[in-house]
């Protein structure tokens, strides 16, 4: 990934659906080049959002963005090939929902994607730890999906000394993604202990201004050790 890390992600979710072409536009002028689509389908998680006609919208409206796809869906290998035609860069899928995760991951990639695995709060690390190897993006999930404006669980830390043990174990490089209860008081905490894409939702459009929300969480990223924003 050609990025510049940490990677401030604004999650359309948590958006103006009626200002949804300017709120993408001024989420660009502050430089946050990743757009995170958060996929439900109110089965996998209590809430139903958009589907892969909405990111071909956005990805039309800007073709430049980078398009980070979460599938919180049941049988996601279903709608991988739409997903990857609407314009996704990368799409994450959850473990807890492929039986078959090693396949899923490569119809992923045979759609012309990259490919990352994503974990619920009560998931361990363990569970997919044999996968890390075959993936792009190790996406925590830091609160219960489904809604946006939650708190952060604090247990998350936890989970992101595991995977950096792993990583380091392996000798593996991919990237970690950190979504949920992401503000101004934890970028700090969250970066020191290893995560490289920063997913935030309401922290960002629920501001006064949307740029000017990025650009703060971006201020505060670059002031970390060790960080290439």
């Amino acid at each position: 990934m050609d990025f510049k890390l940490p990677v401030i992600a604004p999650s359309l979710l948590a958006s103006d659906y009626s200002r949804l072409g300017v709120q993408v536009d001024e989420c660009l002028k502050a430089g946050a080049n990743w757009l995170h689509c958060d996929i439900m389908d109110g089965h996998f998680v209590p809430n139903i959002s958009f589907g892969p006609d909405v990111v071909a919208a956005i990805h039309n409206h800007a073709p430049d963005a980078f398009m980070d796809v979460h599938l919180m869906i049941e049988n996601p290998d279903r709608y991988i090939d739409a997903f990857s035609d609407a314009g996704a860069d990368i799409i994450s899928v959850h473990a807890e929902t492929c039986p078959h995760l090693h396949r899923t991951i490569q119809n992923i990639r045979e759609a012309g994607c990259m490919a990352g695995v994503a974990i619920n709060p009560a998931t361990s690390v363990s569970s997919v730890e044999h996968i890390l190897q075959d993936v792009d993006i190790a996406l925590i999930m830091s609160v219960n999906p489904g809604f946006g404006g939650q708190k952060f669980i604090e247990s998350t830390y936890k989970k992101l000394n595991d995977l950096k043990v792993i990583k380091k174990q392996q000798n593996i490089d991919f990237r970690v993604e950190i979504d949920g209860g992401v503000n101004h008081d934890n970028i700090e905490k969250l970066v020191k202990h290893g995560v490289d894409i920063l997913v935030a939702g309401s922290t960002v459009f629920k501001a006064p201004s949307v740029s000017e929300r990025i650009t703060e969480l971006k201020k505060i990223a670059s002031h970390i050790p060790g960080s290439m924003v």
